[in-house]
């Protein structure tokens, strides 16, 4: 973060690169007479590159740097996508009608930009039933699915059953 330079007991460098209020390059100069600039154009002294060689040293408004950077902060949040992984969860015994509402939801996050994990739930001796059944089993959502998606993850076992994630198409 940035230092503001109120007092001389605060500074650091003997030396710091001046930039002025416009944007020029004041030169090298002492810290104390970089304060006094400051004060004559009655703005504060703010340290932009403190690890620079000499550190850099600009004749901002304070209040205005601050201003700016937090909108800096807050346009590059607001770019920012967060990327949610849904949770779908469906048994073998499904029914139709339950399969069709699951798929709808997982589109809607699929349209949302959301990736979705499907798991079909095993209980008991189910989870050493023929792999190709259960496959097939995730297929039958896979077909209900509006939204264009591509495979993230393809199926594989856990403890729990068979889980997969899809993400939408690009």
């Amino acid at each position: 973060m940035s230092i503001k330079y109120r007092t001389n007991n605060s500074i650091k460098a003997e030396n710091v690169r001046l930039i002025g209020p416009e944007g020029e390059n004041l030169g090298v100069v002492a810290t104390k007479e970089a304060i006094l600039k400051a004060v004559e154009f009655g703005l504060d002294l703010v340290e932009i590159s403190p690890k620079a060689n000499p550190p850099i040293a600009k004749i901002i408004d304070y209040g205005k740097f601050l201003y700016t950077e937090s909108k800096k902060q807050k346009a590059i949040k607001s770019k920012a996508r967060t990327v949610e992984v849904k949770s779908l969860q469906i048994k073998l015994g499904t029914g139709e009608h339950d399969l069709n509402l699951k798929a709808k939801k997982a589109s809607e996050w699929l349209k949302e930009g959301h990736r979705v994990r499907i798991d079909l739930f095993l209980p008991g001796r189910a989870k050493y039933m023929d792999e190709a059944f259960l496959k097939e089993r995730l297929d039958r959502v896979f077909k209900l699915i509006t939204e264009d998606f591509k495979i993230a993850e393809a199926p594989k076992k856990g403890p729990k059953g068979l889980t997969s994630v899809i993400e939408r198409a690009k």
